[in-house]
């Protein structure tokens, strides 16, 4: 397992290079000048040269990204440009706002789409079976920013029983922040339930297959015994690679819903620092966006020998 892990982390070490060179340098092939959006448009040339090079602008870019990926490497993800605040703690604080909504919504997710698939599964073409996999796949269906709108519209505006706008921290007011997080983790609980539904309903069907359950029944084994017994471990597994794959995904694409609700996490602060041209919050969030990935792997990798016996690590 130590070397497995060892050889785990040494191969996200290109993968991390990689993204970090994309981002520097994609960053810089946007028409704009950092310096001049930081001192305004009445800035004197002269401003703008110390500015340059106050900010290291003025040297080769390959020079340019060494300096920048030390700093990377120490913590020193730089200053916004908008804002001048270090970029570390601000993305870090708006990281926070965004893991927590997505961690209860892929648990939440989770915790109702596999039995519902296990269920689906050992139900198979009966009616509990069709039921589901149309519920799941019109919820991989609807777009989920028109499945957020329709919930502030009907809970927020019609009804009136949840806020519409905004968000409170949970340290601040852990009711409130409760309330206004119901919307934006229902959205992500009803987008995602279809995709894992349908991935636990496969294995599960696979799974039931096998001579191992066979056996079981033929021991005189109720079907709970079979299914939570032997069934559930090696169905599970499959499964919980999507979860991966689903949790990594939606910290990088929650913007959507952070827009469509206002929520100050990370997705809203790389869109509006994308509309501010602000290069190094830019430049952080999506590194720490691939470095989230990267990690999210590497725990469904190390956890998946303990859920599969058939793989080792």
């Amino acid at each position: 397992m130590v070397r497995f892990l060892l050889y785990r982390l040494l191969t996200a070490i290109p993968t991390l290079t990689v993204v970090s060179l994309m981002v520097f340098f994609l960053m810089r092939n946007i028409p704009g000048d950092p310096a001049a959006l930081m001192l305004g448009d009445m800035a004197q040339p002269g401003q703008l040269e110390a500015m340059r090079t106050a900010m290291g602008l003025d040297r080769p870019l390959p020079l340019q990204y060494l300096f920048w990926i030390g700093g990377v490497l120490q913590g020193d993800l730089g200053r916004s440009i908008a804002t001048g605040q270090a970029v570390l703690p601000l993305m870090l604080d708006r990281f926070t706002v965004s893991a927590t909504i997505v961690l209860v919504a892929v648990f939440l997710a989770t915790l109702i789409a596999v039995p519902a698939g296990m269920l689906a599964a050992w139900r198979q073409d009966r009616p509990t079976d069709l039921g589901i996999v149309a519920a799941a796949t019109l919820s991989m269906s609807v777009p989920s920013f028109w499945l957020g709108l329709m919930f502030i519209m009907f809970f927020g505006l019609s009804l009136g029983w949840l806020p519409v706008v905004g968000y409170v921290s949970f340290e601040r007011d852990f009711w409130g922040a409760f309330l206004y997080s119901l919307m934006p983790i229902g959205t992500m609980v009803l987008i995602e339930f279809g995709a894992i539904t349908r991935m636990a309903r496969a294995s599960t069907i696979d799974v039931a297959r096998l001579d191992y359950i066979t056996h079981a029944r033929a021991k005189g084994l109720s079907e709970r015994q079979v299914v939570w017994r032997h069934a559930f471990r090696n169905a599970f597994a499959p499964t919980w690679t999507l979860i991966g794959l689903i949790l990594a995904s939606l910290l990088a694409n929650i913007a959507v819903i952070e827009t469509v609700f206002t929520i100050p996490g990370l997705g809203r602060l790389l869109i509006d620092s994308i509309y501010a041209r602000d290069y190094p919050v830019v430049q952080g969030c999506l590194l720490l966006i691939a470095f989230v990935y990267v990690i999210v792997n590497l725990l469904v990798d190390l956890v998946y020998p303990f859920l599969d016996p058939r793989v080792t690590a």
